[in-house]
């Protein structure tokens, strides 16, 4: 017998053991698991940082009937001492991805929200690491991925991610802004739930280039990607190349749905700037939902049942509606 569309089962990962993920983690799960009584939430991470954590905030994650907790670690205090992560730290949170990447891919959760991790601590645990994106899609076996910020005020996703400045113009290629571009404009129809959408596409170089003075990528490459897009995604108006400059104050005010950006942090300033704590971090282009905060692991913070967890209440929201709309083959505005 076929199940609800309705009785969904997500992964949640619970972020650096030494930073806030347990404490965002508890404290949004308490919010909205209840809203959501036939979703099951599967809990990965460190016992005895979720048993800190739900301690700290006066919560009992036991009382939650559609709450599992699963512990892919237990270390002792001093290994998950708040702001002070080491190796085993690293160790654990990459054991809390994959463990859930191993249920979804087994068929037996259909998507993860994930906390913040670090990506160095990770990388000093022996594991070579540039995010939970590229570390998704490796693990999918699947080629492009898009990285996507979607806020209240703003959707936006990335070209290049985790890249250095220097190296971020020979990684706009034709086919890397085509396939992003795509990519977006299909899960804006699939999974975002406008028939329509309107898709802005921002420039490489101040201006979008100045006609070739500033620099060609936008009539070269950015250009011609737009144009090869537009066949491949019929019902989606695509605009482009614009100034990064006025783009994303354009999608504010209503004029675009969402706007593919060239690099991380031509995305990431206009994405906090408007919606920093309510901003879900979305990764487009895997065979299941993934949505996370789009914060850090606030170490400075940690252990003192200070950290806001709007963002992450936002992401599981968000990771249940996406993930029944997948299933349901729909699609939902957020």
């Amino acid at each position: 017998m076929t199940a609800p569309l309705e009785d969904l089962c997500l992964a949640v990962t619970a972020g650096c053991p030494s930073g806030i993920g347990p404490e965002v983690t508890v404290r949004a799960l308490a919010v909205v698991a209840p809203l959501h009584p036939r979703v099951r939430f599967v809990v990965f991470g460190d016992a005895g940082a979720l048993d800190d954590a739900a301690r700290a905030a006066a919560l009992d994650l036991g009382a939650l009937p559609n709450v599992r907790v699963e512990a892919v670690s237990s270390l002792a205090p001093s290994e998950r001492a708040p702001g002070a992560p080491g190796v085993a730290a690293g160790v654990a949170q990459l054991a809390a991805i994959d463990a859930a990447v191993d249920g979804v891919l087994a068929g037996a959760l259909h998507g993860i929200v994930t906390a913040p991790v670090s990506k160095r601590v990770i990388s000093d645990a022996g594991r070579a690491f540039m995010g939970h994106t590229e570390h998704l899609a490796a693990r999918a076996g699947v080629g492009r991925v898009v990285m996507l910020f979607a806020g209240p005020r703003l959707r936006t996703a990335l070209v290049t991610t985790h890249h250095a400045i220097a190296d971020v113009p020979a990684r706009i290629t034709r086919e890397a802004v085509r396939e992003t571009v795509v990519i977006t404009a299909r899960a804006m129809q699939r999974e975002f739930g406008l028939a329509a959408p309107r898709v802005a596409v921002a420039g490489l170089n101040p201006h979008a280039g100045e006609g070739g003075m500033l620099g060609r990528e936008e009539l070269d490459v950015i250009g011609p990607a737009i144009d090869e897009a537009r066949a491949l995604v019929p019902g989606c108006a695509l605009t482009g190349p614009v100034p990064a400059e006025a783009v994303f104050r354009h999608a504010r005010d209503g004029r675009y749905d969402a706007v593919v950006a060239m690099y991380h942090d031509q995305a990431t300033i206009a994405s906090k700037l408007l919606d920093f704590g309510d901003a879900v971090n979305v990764t487009l282009g895997l065979p299941f939902v993934r949505t996370s905060v789009d914060h850090g692991t606030a170490y400075d913070i940690a252990g003192r049942n200070a950290a806001d967890p709007q963002g992450m209440a936002s992401a599981l929201a968000l990771g249940v509606a996406m993930a029944r709309a997948r299933r349901a083959g729909g699609g939902v505005e957020p």
